[in-house]
C-alpha cells in the first residue's frame, strides 16, 4: 500500500507541480491477485476529477510479465496544501497529460503564472511504468 500512496502522489506532484500535497483519502483496496517474491509490478494511475484544490486518482497495479491485476484502488484523493497546512487551490484549469513540467522551459516558470480553462472533456491520462 506504501507503493500505490508513493507512486500515485508522484503522478499528482506531476500534474499539479507543486509538492506541498498530502493523501487526503484512499477507497477500499480490491486484492485481485497475489504477487510473490520476485515478480515485477507496475503501477498505472490514472485521473479521475480535478476539485479546487483536490485532485482525485485511481490507480490498477498488475504483474509486469503477465499483467494479472493485483490490486485496484478506485479512488485516492490529494490535497493541496498552503505553508500553514490548510488546504489551497492548486490552479489546474486545463488538464495537461505531460502536468506541469515543461522541457522548454524551466520548472518554476512552467509552475508559475498558468491562465488555463478546463477543456469540456478531461480524457483519461493512463500511466504505466515501462509501457
Amino acid at each position: 500500500m506504501q507503493w500505490v500512496d508513493e507512486e500515485a502522489f508522484i503522478f499528482a506532484y506531476c500534474q499539479l507541480g507543486i509538492t506541498n500535497v498530502v493523501t487526503k483519502y484512499i477507497s477500499e483496496i480490491d486484492f485481485k491477485s497475489t504477487a510473490v517474491l520476485g515478480d515485477v509490478v507496475e503501477f498505472g494511475t490514472e485521473i479521475v476529477k480535478f476539485g479546487k484544490t483536490s485532485i482525485t486518482l485511481r490507480c490498477h497495479v498488475r504483474n509486469k510479465r503477465d499483467k494479472r491485476t493485483i490490486i485496484t484502488v478506485d479512488q485516492i484523493i490529494f490535497v493541496a496544501l498552503d505553508v500553514y497546512g490548510n488546504p489551497t487551490p492548486h490552479g489546474i484549469k486545463k488538464f495537461n497529460p505531460e502536468g506541469r513540467w515543461s522541457k522548454k522551459k524551466p520548472l518554476d516558470a512552467a509552475i508559475e503564472g498558468q491562465e488555463e480553462e478546463y477543456e469540456e472533456d478531461i480524457e483519461l491520462y493512463k500511466t504505466y511504468g515501462g509501457d
